[in-house]
Order: C-alpha cells, then sequence, then structure tokens
C-alpha cells in the first residue's frame, strides 16, 4: 500500500455511504465486515489480524472512486476478494522458521542403531533369528511365540531364555565398545 495515501473522514464517510445509504445500517455493516475479516484472518492462523484486517479495509477505501464506477453486487464480497490478497501478501512475508540444530540425542541414537546392526551382522545367522525372534511380539503372544520358538530349536524355554540373554548380553558389549569407537 502507498505509504503517502493517508485514511480522511471524507473517504470514511463514502465508504459508509457505498456500504448503504442509511448511515445507521452502513455503521452496522461496517462493523459486521470488519469483524468478518478478523475472524478470517484468525482462523487462518495470522498473529496479525486486526492489522490485516485494517490493512484490507485501507485498500478498499483508497480504491474506493474506482470501485463504485464498475462493482456490481454486495461490498462484502469486494472486502473478501482484497483480504484473499491481503493474506497472500502477509504468507509470502512472514519468514519461515529457522531450523532447529540437529538433537544431539538424536545423532547419539542414530549412531547406536548402527552400531547395532554392524554388531548383528557379527552374529551366526542362526543366533541373529534367535534374538530377533525371541524379541518380537507382546503379552501372551509373546509367551505362546516363545514356546513355539523353542521348540523350533528344539530346546527347553529356560535354555531359550539363557541363549536369549547370553545373545543380547554379547550384543551389548558389542554395540558399548562399537559406540565408544573401538570396533570399526
Amino acid at each position: 500500500m502507498n505509504k503517502d495515501w493517508v485514511l480522511t473522514q471524507e473517504s470514511f464517510d463514502e465508504l459508509l455511504a457505498w456500504l448503504d445509504p442509511d448511515r445507521e445500517e452502513a455503521g452496522q455493516k461496517y462493523e459486521d465486515i470488519r469483524r468478518r475479516l478478523i475472524k478470517i484472518f484468525t482462523c487462518r492462523g495470522c498473529n496479525e489480524p486486526e492489522d490485516l484486517t485494517d490493512e484490507t479495509i485501507n485498500r478498499v477505501i483508497k480504491r474506493l472512486k474506482e470501485i463504485k464506477k464498475s462493482y456490481d453486487g454486495d461490498p462484502v464480497r469486494y472486502f473478501f476478494g482484497v483480504a484473499n490478497k491481503v493474506h497472500m501478501e502477509y504468507l509470502r512475508r512472514r519468514q519461515a522458521p529457522t531450523p532447529l540444530p540437529p538433537d544431539p540425542e538424536s545423532n547419539r541414537i542414530e549412531h547406536e542403531f548402527q552400531c547395532l546392526e554392524k554388531c548383528m551382522k557379527h552374529l551366526t545367522p542362526r543366533n541373529r533369528t534367535l534374538v530377533l525372534e525371541y524379541y518380537r511380539e507382546d503379552k501372551r503372544a509373546k509367551i505362546d511365540h516363545r514356546k513355539q520358538l523353542a521348540a523350533e530349536f528344539g530346546i527347553a524355554i529356560n535354555a531359550l531364555r539363557i541363549r536369549a540373554h547370553r545373545i543380547r548380553a554379547a550384543l551389548e558389549e558389542c554395540v558399548e565398545e562399537c559406540v565408544r569407537g573401538v570396533i570399526a
């Protein structure tokens, strides 16, 4: 908007006359338009809905002499059209949020996961399958699955627990060494 343009009482009166010949009715329409514009900008997530509403109204008033000659229809619709343009300009000038620095915790977790993958490759295929299958499922399904797994491996459920515990302990030690940089 032109920074030199200033809203005058005369131009505001002209707006009211365009909204309705009855000044009281025009004032009600103006307040209704203003309230609705604020609501629109608020619903669109704008931080400054009142300022954007004022900008919209000022643009309409500034062009009112041209509008009155050619515009046919409800003036409210014209305000909403201008409001859409004001909103698009608002979105363009609004700065994108600066990205947050990487979370050192997520980097550590990613590194631990990479180490776990390396250590899993050092296991025999049979032990890798056992440990992956052992920690699958939840609640009752986990119990049933472990019984089935023990049967597939041809060992008792207690032996399966001991074996899974030993594999897990070896994996934890391998991952800790990898994280410290001992294993490449």
